[in-house]
């Protein structure tokens, strides 16, 4: 059974998991979501997993290198608010179904 996917485009999550700044990975970075594939349980974040490809020449176009940033597993992110990283979490308050982030004990609610 597949489940929803909670973190959205626009959100800012950090990576949780994976080498750390130092050693040239991406643990650690916050960024902004900029696409969400529901079906593989993915997300590309601005700024992170940063990857180049080599595009070669066909017909009159050059080669070249194009750099892009490559999908993360929603596993591995974490989204982030005002009292500090989190799950999300849904409430139902007067009818209506709301985001809210749950970081140390405290509940925020989100757009």
């Amino acid at each position: 059974m597949k489940t929803k996917m909670k973190i959205k485009v626009g959100d800012v999550v950090r990576v949780m998991v994976g080498r750390a700044k130092e050693q040239g990975g991406d643990k650690g970075k916050e960024g902004k979501v900029i696409q969400a594939f529901p079906e593989s349980n993915a997300v590309v974040v601005d700024g992170v997993r940063n990857r180049t490809k080599h595009v070669k020449p066909r017909g009159d176009q050059k080669g070249q290198k194009v750099q892009f940033f490559a999908p993360i597993p929603t596993s591995n992110v974490s989204l982030v608010g005002k009292t500090g990283t989190g799950r999300v979490g849904f409430e139902v308050k007067d009818g209506k179904k709301t985001r809210v982030l749950r970081a140390k004990k405290k509940v925020e609610q989100i757009g």
